[in-house]
């Protein structure tokens, strides 16, 4: 009988072990990643993930977080690995973005907070002035749709166009052009070619991502957009994540002296554009 007990009493806690071990392993890996102290962050090419590295890394850092970095070739590809859970966060969109991926693969991302921006500006390495426009001249925009209409709505920020006043902001083309005095040859371009473009055209509108990875001179720079909301940039997690420690570390890193100095330090001829939440 103490034998048989023995085996009921083995038998027992060996059940018990199994079913601890299928409840520990049963979170999914949002669920797992909200204690965490490592900071998952999926990169893409361009100014953002560069100024995390520099400037919001260091202060996470000093917080005993630690900061593991997955590479990837195009922003979508970090967001479907954001999106299942293989990377916690990243920092390489704005909220339109964002949108438009959540509602394309049933997302669930969603903004911790604004971060700083490089706004599209307007470049020209042949006239030093705006006043240098003349008519007839070449101005090159991007081609893709989100970037161009920006380049438009720069164009008519500077007077130089009128857009029609019942064409979508978001949306704008070159056939909505109400107005163009001085006759502006507009030439939608690839992004990437505009920059080592620049001696053959009159003047430029080049997306900020584009400008940083191509080093195109800041000096260069005569004009910036007005950047709506929606393309601010922001840090992106998912849903789940959003009240986890670490993902309150990472605001407030952005929002941190530290960071912030760093960020005059390095904001030559105002290049990035610091929202309004993280100067208070």
């Amino acid at each position: 009988m103490r034998l048989n007990w023995k085996v009921a009493a083995t038998t027992l806690i060996a059940a018990t072990m199994v079913v601890t071990t299928a409840a520990c392993g049963s979170g999914d890996s949002q669920a797992s990643s909200s204690d965490t102290s490592t900071v998952r962050v999926g990169t893409s090419p361009g100014p953002y993930s560069e100024l995390f590295k520099k400037g919001v890394a260091p202060v996470l850092e000093k917080k005993g977080f630690k900061i593991e970095y997955t590479s990837f070739s195009d922003l979508q590809q970090a967001d479907v690995a954001l999106n299942e859970g293989s990377v916690d966060l990243n920092v390489d969109q704005h909220t339109a973005y964002m949108e438009a991926f959540n509602k394309a693969k049933s997302g669930t991302l969603v903004a911790l907070n604004k971060i700083p921006t490089v706004p599209a500006g307007l470049y020209s390495s042949k006239h030093k002035s705006l006043k240098d426009v003349a008519n007839g001249q070449l101005i090159a925009i991007s081609a893709d749709s989100s970037n161009e209409s920006r380049g438009l709505r720069l164009l008519e920020k500077l007077g130089w166009i009128k857009l029609k006043a019942d064409a979508d902001p978001v949306t704008v083309t070159p056939n909505d052009i109400a107005s163009n005095p001085k006759n502006l040859e507009i030439k939608p371009m690839d992004s990437a070619t505009i920059p080592r473009s620049l001696d053959d055209i009159d003047y430029a509108v080049i997306p900020g991502s584009i400008s940083y990875s191509s080093k195109v001179d800041s000096k260069l720079e005569l004009a910036q957009e007005t950047l709506k909301p929606e393309y601010l940039l922001v840090a992106a997690v998912r849903k789940a994540d959003k009240n986890t420690k670490w993902a309150k570390a990472v605001t407030a890193a952005y929002k941190s002296d530290d960071f912030l100095n760093y960020l005059s330090k390095n904001n030559t001829n105002n290049y990035w554009f610091v929202p309004d939440e993280l100067k208070q």
